[in-house]
C-alpha cells in the first residue's frame, strides 16, 4: 500500500510541476519578447535550442544512477558511493565544457552563425552563448539530485523543487524587467534560475541527512564510476538509436513530398507530442519504484503495478487519442491558425493516434526492464526498428502519401518493439521469481 501510494502521489506532483513548467515560460514569453526586441530574443531561442541538442553530454550517467541506486535501497553506504562518484564525474565533464566554451566561444562567429543583424545584438552573442551554454553545464551534475530523490522514493521533493525552480525563473524574469535591468541580466535570470535551485536542493537534501549517507570526495570509487559509465553508456547508446528512429519523420517527408507536407505533419505530430509528456512523466516515477521492488523479491507488486500501468497508459493516451482524431482539426486552428486538411487528412490523425497508443502501453514493460539495466531486448528491438520502419515508411510515403507513415511505423513497432517489449519483461521479472 504504502508502494502504491508513492506512485499514485509521485504521478500527481509530476504531473503538477510539469504543468507549472510549462506554464512559466508561456508567461514570461510575451514579456521577454517585447523586452528584448525580436532579434535578441530570436538568438537567446536559438541557443537554447542548441542547448536541447546536447542532452547526450551526461553520458546517460542520469539514467545509470536512477537504476543503480533503485536497487541499493537497503545500502546506505554504497548509495553513498554511487551518489559521489556520479557527481565527481559529472563534475569533471562539467569542467572540461566550461573550459571549451571559454577557449571556442571567442573565435566562432555567432552573429554570422545565427544571421544577427542587429549590431548591439551581435556584440552580446558570445556572452550570451557563455550564458546559455554555462548554465547548461553547470547543471548537469546539480540535476543528478532530482534522480537522487526519485530514487529513494522521495518524488514529493523532487516535483516541489522542480517547480520551485520554474517559479523562480519566471519571478526573476519578470522582477528584472519591471526594474529595467540589462537584457543579459534578465536572460541569465531565466537560464541560471533552475542550476541555483538544484543547488539549494543539493545543500538542503544532503544537509538534513545522516551524516553517514551524504557523498563526499573520499567516497568516490573507481569501480563504481566504471560501473555508472558502463551502464550509462549504454543508456546513451539505447537513447540515441531510439531518438534516431523516432526523429526521422520530417526529412524523409522533406525529401518525398516536400518541405510543405513537412511543415503541416511536424504541426501534428507537436499536437499528439503531449501525449508523449504524460508517457514520461509516468514512466520516470514508476522507473525506480520498479527497481526497489524487485530487489526485494516483490515481483508479484511489479507484475500487479505493470497490469496497472498498461491500463492507465490505454485508458489516457487511448481517449486523448479519440479526442485528437476528433477535434484535431479544430484544436490546430485555434493554436496555429489552421492546417491543410487536404494534406493531414482523418487517416493520418488515427495513424498517429494508434501509434502514441503502441507506445504508450509498451512503456510500463520498458520501465521494469530499465529499472535493473536489462537493455539488450530493447537494443534489438529498436535496431529492427530503426531498419524495418524506415523501409515501410518510404514505401508507404510513396505509395499511400502521408498517412502511410505512420501506418509503416504502428506495422514496424509491432513486429520489432513489442515482441521486444514483451520478451525483456518476462526475463526481468524471471530474474527475480517464478515466472
Amino acid at each position: 500500500m504504502d508502494r502504491d501510494r508513492t506512485v499514485t502521489v509521485g504521478i500527481a506532483t509530476a504531473m503538477v510541476a510539469k504543468g507549472i513548467g510549462l506554464a512559466a515560460p508561456l508567461v514570461i514569453t510575451p514579456a521577454c519578447f517585447r523586452y528584448l526586441g525580436d532579434q535578441r530574443y530570436g538568438l537567446w531561442m536559438a541557443i537554447t535550442a542548441l542547448t536541447g541538442m546536447a542532452w547526450f553530454a551526461d553520458l546517460g550517467l542520469g539514467n545509470g544512477l536512477l537504476t543503480r541506486l533503485s536497487q541499493l535501497t537497503g545500502d546506505p553506504r554504497q548509495q553513498a558511493r554511487e551518489v559521489s562518484s556520479a557527481f565527481a564525474t559529472l563534475g569533471v565533464v562539467a569542467v572540461l565544457l566550461l573550459a571549451a566554451l571559454v577557449v571556442v566561444t571567442p573565435v566562432v562567429p555567432w552573429a554570422e552563425l545565427f544571421a544577427v543583424r542587429d549590431p548591439a545584438v551581435a556584440a552580446q552573442a558570445p556572452t550570451l552563448v557563455l550564458i546559455c551554454f554555462g548554465s547548461f553545464a553547470v547543471n548537469m551534475p546539480l540535476s543528478l539530485i532530482q534522480r537522487v530523490q526519485y530514487a529513494r522514493g522521495e518524488m514529493v521533493q523532487s516535483n516541489v523543487w522542480q517547480s520551485a525552480g520554474a517559479l523562480a525563473a519566471m519571478a526573476v524574469v519578470l522582477v528584472a524587467i519591471a526594474a529595467g535591468w540589462g537584457p543579459l541580466t534578465v536572460i541569465a535570470g531565466a537560464v541560471l534560475a533552475v542550476p541555483v535551485t538544484n543547488l539549494l536542493n543539493t545543500v538542503t537534501y544532503f544537509w538534513s541527512s545522516d551524516p553517514a549517507d551524504r557523498p563526499g570526495p573520499r567516497l568516490v570509487h573507481r569501480a563504481t564510476v566504471v560501473g555508472l559509465l558502463r551502464l550509462g553508456l549504454q543508456f546513451f547508446a539505447l537513447t540515441t538509436m531510439s531518438s534516431i528512429a523516432l526523429n526521422v519523420d520530417n526529412p524523409l517527408i522533406a525529401n518525398i513530398l516536400g518541405l510543405a507536407t513537412a511543415a503541416h505533419y511536424a504541426v501534428v505530430g507537436k499536437l499528439f507530442g503531449v501525449l508523449w509528456i504524460f508517457v514520461g512523466l509516468v514512466g520516470m516515477t514508476v522507473w525506480p519504484v520498479n527497481g526497489a521492488a524487485l530487489a526485494r523479491g516483490e515481483v508479484a507488486w511489479v507484475r500487479r503495478n505493470t497490469r496497472r500501468m498498461v491500463l492507465l497508459y490505454g485508458l489516457v493516451v487511448g481517449a486523448a487519442g479519440v479526442v485528437l482524431v476528433g477535434y484535431g482539426h479544430r484544436l490546430i486552428e485555434l493554436w496555429v491558425g489552421g492546417v491543410d486538411r487536404s494534406t493531414i487528412r482523418l487517416p493520418v490523425l488515427v495513424g498517429l493516434a494508434s501509434w502514441s497508443f503502441l507506445v504508450a502501453i509498451t512503456s510500463p514493460l520498458i520501465m521494469v526492464q530499465n529499472s535493473i539495466g536489462l537493455l539488450r531486448p530493447q537494443f534489438v528491438g529498436w535496431a529492427l526498428f530503426l531498419l524495418l520502419a524506415t523501409v515501410l515508411k518510404i514505401w508507404g510515403l510513396r505509395q499511400f502519401g502521408l498517412a502511410g507513415l505512420p501506418a509503416a511505423a504502428c506495422v514496424a513497432y509491432l513486429l520489432t518493439m513489442v515482441p521486444a517489449a514483451l520478451l525483456g519483461y518476462w526475463r526481468a521479472v524471471a530474474r527475480y521469481g517464478p515466472s
